[in-house]
């Protein structure tokens, strides 16, 4: 019979809205401080929304070396850099302790889209003497009028590349592109790898943003709060008021690996990778999509053995928005009742692909610290998402478990459990 390899996490790097390192990430959790304001970035005035949850501090020249790789790097594979570097450091790994063949690297990505100034010159270039914008001439220019390396910069598995190749990773690589559940995802393939006796060491990442320019044109507002007035007060998870999502940018990276490896080089070990469990709604129905949360839920009680009695909270994926939010209480309330619910998506919004792994480390750092973050903006309970969130204080909790949701557009449901170091 195989060996049963158990898969720790013995380093965490964040890059987000409320704070780059983890010791800034969880002080703004713990003194509630949200990372939603009126946008900066480039002038919003003539949108319908004009807040959002950026990154504030972010100097990608402090973090990603040699500098001249900046030019192939768009902002998404930037912050996933540095997210790494931070997670690598947080978990002492060097080439003298990690054998390269077995270190591996595996990220959460999305469609990453071009900045506007980009393209100003092919889009002059294909006006005729009227002003009027030729199409047919957009493909045949596109070669001349383009940076040379413009694909480096916007291709989905650029993050996980950049950072292997930084770090030396030649082992397993990959990338998963499946919207919001992406990063959750890729903790899965990156666990899997280890316990299957594939690698010792994985980085798992996720990286994203909704606050390019062109993703927010080509997405649009349907599903946006429109709170223009009140920003830090637009993202509320299940309360009765939401009024939609908010967009935000950021990356996170755990550091994956097997205990005997981590023990081995004594490391300091984080929390345990309890189980992870995925399915998929094929019915697009309010009661599929219930359905499809619900049996990831059971998936990863039933993998990782879990007694609802030690679960110290669910780390929603808390979308803030009308159907989201029903669909995913109503799942969690069935199958754990009066389980605690936190969701730290009322902090910085939506990061696309990078969610996932910023609101992991959340958890992972709640059960270090015996803490579970308050949901902010969380006023009016919504009879139709009957969950304890927990809301107002920090809710002090020694229980040794955590499970992290998240959900996509396109039906993928994703669960992520863990236990605090012993």
């Amino acid at each position: 019979m195989a060996e049963t390899r158990d898969v720790v996490i013995t380093g965490v790097g964040v890059v987000s809205p409320i704070g780059i390192g983890q010791r800034a990430f969880w002080d703004s959790l713990m003194s509630g401080r949200s990372g939603v304001a009126s946008l900066t970035q480039f002038d919003a005035s003539a949108m319908t929304v004009r807040f959002g949850a950026e990154l504030a501090d972010f100097d990608p020249k402090q973090h990603v070396k040699p500098r001249k790789a900046l030019k192939v790097m768009c902002r998404e594979i930037q912050t996933a850099f540095a997210a790494a570097g931070l997670a690598v450091e947080s978990a002492g790994i060097t080439c003298e302790n990690v054998n390269v063949e077995r270190f591996g690297a595996v990220f959460g990505s999305q469609m990453l889209y071009g900045e506007l100034d980009e393209f100003v010159d092919l889009y002059q270039a294909c006006k005729n003497d009227d002003g009027e914008f030729q199409y047919e001439q957009y493909g045949d220019l596109f070669p001349t009028k383009m940076f040379p390396l413009w694909m480096l910069k916007y291709l989905p598995n650029m993050a996980a590349c950049h950072v292997a190749i930084a770090h030396d990773a030649r082992g397993p690589n990959n990338t998963i592109v499946l919207g919001e559940a992406s990063s959750l995802l890729a903790v899965s393939e990156a666990a899997s790898y280890i316990q299957r006796g594939m690698a010792d060491v994985m980085m798992a990442g996720g990286t994203g943003s909704r606050l390019n320019v062109t993703n927010m044109l080509y997405r649009g507002d349907w599903d946006l709060s429109k709170r223009n007035d009140d920003p830090s007060a637009a993202m509320r998870p299940f309360d009765k008021d939401r009024d939609g999502t908010v967009n935000g940018e950021g990356s996170a990276v755990v550091i994956l690996e097997s205990r005997r490896h981590a023990e081995r080089r004594s490391a300091p070990i984080m929390a345990q990778l309890l189980a992870t469990h995925s399915t998929v709604d094929v019915g697009g129905s309010k009661k599929t999509r219930i359905e499809a949360v619900e049996r990831s839920i059971e998936g990863v009680m039933k993998s990782g053995q879990i007694d609802p009695t030690s679960i110290s909270h669910i780390n929603a994926h808390g979308a803030s928005t009308i159907d989201d939010d029903t669909i995913e209480a109503t799942a969690i309330a069935r199958i754990l009742g009066d389980v605690p619910v936190t969701a730290p998506k009322s902090y910085f919004g939506s990061l696309g692909a990078g969610s996932g792994l910023v609101e992991l480390v959340a958890s992972v750092l709640s059960l270090q610290h015996g803490r579970v973050p308050p949901t902010l903006n969380y006023h009016s309970p919504d009879p139709y998402c009957p969950i304890n969130v927990v809301h107002q204080q920090t809710l002090e909790s020694n229980l040794p478990v955590a499970i992290c949701l998240n959900q996509s557009s396109t039906g993928q449901a994703v669960s992520v459990a863990l236990q605090a170091a012993e």
